[in-house]
């Protein structure tokens, strides 16, 4: 799939991305879609396990002009609701999961792999960089795949 919008591809109403912790990469997909995405349209995040609030998510998302606020990372079981249009999943861990929660329900499961930034090692600019491809990357899909024509006609 070349990862282009088909005219006629609805923007979903609610969608959750689905990484390993909730820390870095699906938070990082739940702000770019909020920013991307027409308001009204229902977006969170969920992480497979607990973990850690990662400072250098801050650091991107604001040079974007973005903010994740007081996020602190949740589970699945620990989300409001538990309908989705679709389940984005950044992860292995979180893919075998959506699949096996959603088998036997109607809605769709697209997994995109997402490389995890905290394996960079180097200087802390190198590192950052990692984050910043992950945030690019992010941004990329969901301005390609979730942003339907009617958003990006007035771009």
């Amino acid at each position: 799939m070349s990862g282009t919008v088909l005219p006629d591809v609805k923007t979903p109403r609610s969608i959750l991305f689905m990484c390993g912790m909730n820390a870095i990469r699906s938070p990082m997909a739940e702000a770019l879609a909020r920013a991307a995405l027409p308001k009204g349209t229902y977006v969170a995040s969920a992480g497979v396990r607990h973990g850690e609030r990662d400072p250098f998510v801050d650091v991107v998302l604001e040079e974007v002009g973005l903010t994740i606020g007081r996020h602190q990372p949740r589970t699945l079981d620990e989300l409001e609701d538990d309908y989705f249009d679709i389940i984005v999943t950044l992860a292995p861990e979180a893919h075998h999961l959506a699949l096996e929660l959603t088998r036997s329900m109607a809605v769709d499961v697209v997994y995109w792999p997402t490389p995890d930034p905290t394996v960079a090692t180097g200087t802390r600019d190198q590192i950052v960089g990692a984050y910043r491809a992950v945030r690019d990357h992010l941004a990329g899909l969901i301005a390609s795949r979730l942003a339907g024509p009617s958003i990006r006609k007035g771009a």
